[in-house]
This record gives structure tokens, sequence and C-alpha cells, in this order.
């Protein structure tokens, strides 16, 4: 499995998080979306229906899922995750 990362994640998303969340979303990462995608990853709806999400704790992981790359569109604290996403998309 592939994993790549939309150019933002890696200059905004990822710095902007504190250690404790970094570990978490790298744990989520590795133990759900490299393990099984379409299993752990909720579909999205209306607009964005063909992106799915993981949760780690108060952060969601918005991705896209084709044949075997996983395509990482944003990172955020569930408040504003669906604005970026939307902004990205």
């Amino acid at each position: 499995m592939e994993i790549k990362y939309h150019p933002l994640v890696v200059r905004v998303d990822i710095p902007r998080l504190d250690k404790a969340v970094r570990i978490r979303i790298e744990d989520a990462i590795e133990s759900k979306l490299a393990v099984a995608p379409l299993r752990y990853g909720i579909p999205l709806r209306h607009e964005l229906r063909n992106l799915r999400k993981v949760r780690a704790g108060d952060y969601r992981i918005v991705f896209l899922f084709e044949g075997s790359t996983i395509f990482i569109v944003a990172i955020a604290h569930r408040k504003e995750i669906y604005k970026i996403v939307q902004r990205r998309n």
C-alpha cells in the first residue's frame, strides 16, 4: 500500500500538530490506513462523497483511496477539517 500526501499536509497540517497528536496521527495511519483503508475509512457524503475519513481522537485524516494508493488530503481538528477539505478538493 502506497501512501501519498497532499503538499499542504506536509507544509501546513503536520507542522501545526503538537507532538502527542502527531504520534496519534502516525499510529492511525500505520495501523488503520496502511492495513485496511476500506474497513476503517468512513465514506464522506454530498460534495465530498469520493473521500473517506479516519478518526484519531479529536482529529480527522481525510483521504482518497484509489487502487493501491492512499492520498491523504488533509489532517486537522474535527471542527475545521471539512472546511479545509472543501478548499483543497
